[in-house]
């Protein structure tokens, strides 16, 4: 039995009669049999990990959109809620202004023909002012053009010394919410006489009558 010597490394067997230059090259050569340079696992696992990446950013990316388009939706539904929510209460406050109407005409009248005294009057007055807080306007006034969209005519008549529909009484106001009309002012108009000439021509003719009759040529 023959016994190791410690320290000592095993060397490749080398032919008799061979030279230093043939034992290191068959050393090498030995060693290239024993490690392969390039393993062709490594290869297959980076190929996996990188489609494992590519079908993560492709799920991040449709995530992403998901969540936008999320947003984007939450978004205009709180818009459509804020804006029924000012829908609805324009709506019921106009409703009550409207059933207060004819008081408020009540009250009117009463002013007009000196009967709003005493505690009718602070009443009254306690009333008017929180209408108009909750944006009630009254519109109407004697002098003014007819306007369809807010005037309703209940009578009418010609004049001669208006150039054209004109309100000349106003029979019962108009009252607006902000742009809303709740209630169009009931008015007396009158129209220039028929065949009447405008005032333009009243006023050039007159002017002429003046400097005795336009200069021949």
């Amino acid at each position: 039995m023959t016994e190791e010597t410690p320290g000592f490394e095993e060397k490749p067997d080398v032919p008799s009669g061979a030279t230093p230059d043939d034992a290191a090259e068959s050393a090498e050569t030995s060693s290239e049999q024993e490690g392969p340079a390039a393993p062709a696992g490594d290869a297959a696992k980076i190929a996996g990990l990188t489609a494992q990446l590519d079908q993560t950013r492709t799920a991040l990316n449709e995530r992403t959109a998901d969540l936008q388009r999320l947003q984007a939706e939450y978004q205009n539904y709180r818009r459509r809620v804020e804006r029924d929510r000012v829908t609805v209460k324009e709506i019921a406050t106009a409703t009550l202004l409207t059933e207060l109407l004819p008081v408020l005409d009540d009250i009117g009248r009463a002013r007009e023909h000196g009967e709003l005294v005493g505690g009718f009057k602070s009443v009254a007055e306690s009333l008017e002012t929180a209408a108009a807080k909750m944006g009630l306007q009254q519109f109407g006034k004697e002098g003014e053009p007819f306007d369809p969209t807010i005037h309703e005519a209940l009578m009418h008549s010609y004049a001669p010394d208006v150039t054209e529909t004109t309100c000349v009484a106003v029979l019962q106001p108009g009252y607006r919410i902000g742009e809303r009309t709740i209630r169009p002012a009931r008015v007396a108009v009158a129209e220039p006489q028929p065949g009447a000439a405008p005032a333009a021509q009243k006023e050039e003719k007159s002017a002429d009558e003046e400097s005795g009759g336009p200069e021949e040529g």
